[in-house]
């Protein structure tokens, strides 16, 4: 007989270690991302175009890859999908060597191809892990991205000299970063993630049989249209989209506030520390508190802190803000993604996580794109209040929903 508890062990410290390199890789390569766009295109319009491209390619990517790892595994799934980061990882750098934009963007958009399949990793950790414990398994795999917040954009400086002193553009240092992390990630997940995780789940499922992880599999159309789900997608995508508008653009902005490349780094490295470092804390909240109340308090939280980053420009406000918009995201984040875990049959969870994954990356998006020219014309400040409206919906809704059941619950009592 298997020993599951170790099997779960094993695989969640190999998607936590997987987590972190790739991460770190994304997250350098993010953190310039913006300015390499104005400066290919010589247009400040174009400063979201880069964030809009990589999420496109995520949102490509997040359908295909939950299909995928329904017929073909979670292992081999997220391996492939870090061979087409690596792949984009060095199309990208290329491209700021030859000052080509197309190249560029092309690079980018594999690169989010990657991440949609890394990112569908905190659901092979649930995977492997009975509901009481989904929350902190999710929170586990998320927290695996603490390293590569804090180094990624940390290593931005350094790697931007060596390029220089190996005679090429600055900006191509970070690319390296995003090469040998998503390397050595593939090489990770492709020799430690067995027993694959989807295998795991399913007979997990059949030995703790409950309501919903035996219950018939329902269609897409059919599985989108429960309270439930829709509350789960809802507050993950808003979160995302949240999350993404200010920090896509920040880094622009503190340029035109005349801040150097490494105060730039150390906000993006403030950012995704909230991000991550707190992950334990809120799968232990989902977990005790319960999913609906740690998405409310995230929303809340995102909420504060795009009013704070509003009319900031100097380097402590701005630290902050993106701070707790990092916190508020990740609470929400695991929350919504533990939330959607809980409504889902073991046949409907890949495609479901799936189709979450791809409205949240087309959502994103639309709004990196959006954003660009909302901050061209109406500056950092217009462009943070409209994200702050944007955290209202996954707040009342959430609220909304929490009604709705106590009245549910209440009235099957009587």
């Amino acid at each position: 007989m298997r020993d599951y508890a170790r099997i779960a062990k094993k695989i969640t410290f190999v998607l936590f270690l997987s987590q972190s390199l790739s991460s770190a890789g994304f997250i350098a390569a993010f953190t310039v991302n913006a300015i390499v766009g104005v400066e290919l295109s010589g247009q400040l319009a174009m400063s979201g175009v880069p964030g809009a491209v990589t999420v496109l390619g995520m949102a490509c990517g997040s359908l295909t890859w939950g299909y995928c790892m329904e017929w073909i595994g979670r292992r081999k799934s997220i391996f492939l999908g870090q061979v087409i980061g690596v792949i984009g990882a060095a199309i990208s750098a290329g491209a700021v060597v030859g000052r080509s934009l197309v190249a560029f963007l092309t690079g980018l958009f594999l690169v989010g191809v990657a991440r949609s399949a890394v990112d569908l990793g905190r659901f092979a950790a649930a995977d492997v892990h009975l509901p009481a414990e989904k929350g902190r398994a999710i929170s586990k795999v998320v927290l695996g991205s603490t390293a590569g917040a804090i180094f990624g954009p940390l290593l931005v400086a350094p790697t931007g000299k060596l390029a220089l002193w190996a005679g090429y553009p600055e900006l191509a240092g970070p690319y390296s970063v995003s090469f040998f992390g998503l390397i050595l990630a593939a090489m990770l997940i492709f020799v430690g993630l067995r027993p694959d995780p989807r295998d795991i789940g399913r007979e997990l499922a059949r030995m703790h049989p409950g309501p919903v992880a035996q219950r018939e599999t329902r269609a897409l159309s059919e599985i989108v249209r429960q309270p439930g789900v829709i509350v789960a997608m809802v507050s993950v995508v808003f979160a995302q989209m949240v999350m993404m508008v200010p920090m896509s653009i920040t880094s622009v902005h503190m340029k035109a506030h005349h801040h150097a490349l490494g105060a730039v780094s150390l906000v993006i490295s403030a950012h995704t520390f909230g991000m991550f470092a707190f992950s334990m804390v809120s799968g232990w909240m989902t977990d005790r508190w319960g999913r609906g109340r740690v998405i409310i308090l995230g929303s809340a939280v995102m909420i504060l802190s795009c009013l704070m980053a509003a009319p900031s420009t100097g380097l402590v406000p701005l630290l902050a803000a993106l701070f707790l918009l990092g916190l508020g995201w990740n609470f929400a984040y695991v929350a919504g993604s533990t939330l959607l875990t809980d409504q889902l049959a073991v046949g409907e969870r890949a495609k479901a996580q799936g189709f979450n994954d791809l409205m949240l990356n087309l959502t994103s998006g639309v709004s990196q794109l959006v954003s660009g020219f909302v901050f061209a014309v109406g500056g950092y400040g217009v462009m943070s209040l409209s994200a702050a409206l944007a955290a209202v919906v996954p707040l009342a809704l959430t609220m909304w929903w929490q009604v709705a059941r106590r009245r549910v619950a209440a009235a099957g009592l009587q």
